[in-house]
């Protein structure tokens, strides 16, 4: 580490051979009788650096240069495909239902889960945006799925749960007293409920999440006649976008996120990462994929790839929007990212032989993927040090 740090002073300091600020150097060692001794202890620490430390370098320089060009590939190929979109302006079209349309009897049966934990800024004006859904009451129910370790908090969410159960709406809430992993296992844990196995679809909002009384009736028809269909997932809108410049600067990240990532994955391949929220699952896709598993720190995405191997597709719905809000300090901002590109590599691992054993596109698109959670990762590491 000490010679480490005379190279870099001579490389500020100029100190290159045969300059006379060597040689002064060099004639003050000789003074003291250790010319011969720093000779050696410098010729040998050249030696290591350009056998053993040199070619380790330069590995790691060609493999990020190797990396970038790829995720610029992956970058101008979506783009590309965005600009296809918009220009033959394709988008799912669902099949028209006129029972539905008309206020017939044909409403499948909804389950709807509210995952939360000490959320208590937020319960409020989520539960009463979910509670106002326009469909049947009689074909909804919603689990408010507490896992608040805050005795106050829990008060007030079980209170507003039974409000809202005095104005007829199908709603019960739940509350884990050992939090077994997180939101994973709170939605595993509601998932074995007994009365799970009368409903055909559920639908997943997080508490900060509002969505418009119209989202089951834009979002539920597709899977009319579409057996293969696993997943609808509507995209996010951010109420504090214009809050300060860092939610700004997320506004932007997100909305190329939603508007090429997810929409050009949906069309073309009928895949993406499910985002955790603003989402209908076919129950049954759900089951036959495994279930939530607390394997990862990103259960979202983990039921997505293990759906998308069982020969599940999804649809994206780049038109229909579900407000919330993205993190306003830089303290809850770093958090967030830490979860989101920590959790993908590790998944990416743990998913990493069955993707080998798949065949056809799920082999290539997956694997590719995987590349592209390294590069998250990589982007993370150089946060963090920054």
């Amino acid at each position: 580490m000490m010679l480490l740090a005379f190279e870099i002073v001579a490389y500020f300091k100029s100190w290159h051979i045969g300059t006379s600020d060597l040689q002064k150097l060099m004639a003050f060692s000789s003074s003291f009788g250790v010319h011969d001794a720093f000779d050696s202890v410098y010729a040998s620490w050249v030696r290591f650096r350009v056998e053993y430390i040199a070619p380790v370098l330069q590995f790691l320089a060609d493999a990020c240069v190797i990396l970038f060009l790829i995720q610029s590939a992956d970058r101008l190929i979506m783009c590309l495909g965005c600009f296809w979109i918009k220009f033959k302006r394709i988008k799912p079209v669902m099949k028209e239902n006129q029972d539905l349309e008309a206020g017939g009897n044909d409403f499948p049966m909804v389950l709807i889960q509210m995952p939360m934990c000490n959320e208590k800024e937020v319960y409020q004006q989520s539960i009463a945006a979910v509670c106002n859904l326009d469909w049947p009451r009689t074909n909804m129910l919603v689990q408010v799925l507490d896992d608040s370790d805050d005795l106050i908090t829990q008060v007030l969410i079980k209170d507003e749960v039974e409000k809202w159960k005095q104005t007829g709406v199908q709603i019960i809430y739940r509350h884990r007293v050992i939090r077994d992993g997180y939101k994973a296992g709170n939605l595993k844990s509601a998932m074995h409920c007994s009365y799970v196995k009368d409903y055909e679809f559920v639908c997943i909002f997080d508490a900060d999440f509002q969505p418009t009384p119209d989202f089951l009736k834009r979002t539920v028809p597709h899977f009319k006649d579409n057996e293969d269909l696993g997943l609808v997932q509507a995209r996010w809108s951010f109420v504090n976008k214009d809050e300060n410049l860092l939610t700004r600067l997320q506004n932007i990240n997100l909305c190329f996120h939603f508007e090429v990532e997810q929409q050009v994955n949906g069309v073309f391949l009928n895949f993406f990462g499910f985002n955790g929220t603003a989402g209908v699952w076919r129950i049954k896709a759900l089951e036959d994929s495994g279930g939530w598993l607390e394997r990862t720190t990103v259960e979202d995405m983990d039921i997505a790839v293990r759906a998308h191997l069982k020969g599940w597709k999804f649809i994206f719905l780049n038109d229909v929007e579900c407000q919330c809000e993205v993190p306003e300090s830089y303290e809850a901002y770093r958090k967030q990212q830490h979860r989101w590109h920590s959790g993908p590599m590790q998944l990416f691992r743990l998913c990493l032989p069955d993707i080998i054993k798949s065949k056809g596109i799920h082999f290539y698109f997956l694997l590719f993927q995987g590349v592209s959670f390294l590069l998250v990762g990589l982007d993370l590491i150089g946060e963090q040090i920054e």
